[in-house]
């Protein structure tokens, strides 16, 4: 944290998720914030100039999981990870365990998705070509 920002100033929310490493720029923080992915104390945010203080729970739905995030200090600037991690105690719960999948169950796809089989595209063919 930087010494000329007192412990308990307000930040945009935006760079704070940046500086705090939970978006990869603040680009991406203003869209997930505009989106409504981003509580403050439990009230949804829309705005990027949103202020986030000291104490501050955050709910952060992330597209592979979700955050819950209490806020510790403002952000000075984007360092390592483990100057980041200072600013944020994570309240978030354990994931549940779940069973590994099978290999039939990784192999599966839907039908009709991927690339056509040798029936389905001479089927196509002859749809095609008796348009001529």
């Amino acid at each position: 944290m930087a010494e000329d920002q007192p412990l308990s100033s307000p930040q945009r929310i935006d760079k704070w998720l940046f500086f705090a490493r939970i978006s990869k720029s603040r680009t991406l923080a203003q869209e997930q914030i505009q989106s409504g992915l981003v509580q403050i104390n439990g009230k949804v945010v829309k705005q990027p100039s949103a202020v986030v203080r000291l104490g501050d729970r955050l709910e952060i739905a992330l597209p592979r999981r979700d955050l819950i995030l209490k806020v510790l200090g403002p952000g000075s600037r984007r360092g390592p990870y483990e100057e980041a991690r200072l600013l944020y105690e994570d309240l978030t719960p354990p994931e549940t365990e779940r069973p590994p999948l099978t290999a039939l169950e990784q192999a599966q796809r839907l039908p009709g998705s991927g690339r056509p089989t040798k029936r389905e595209r001479r089927q196509l063919d002859r749809l095609l070509d008796s348009d001529d």
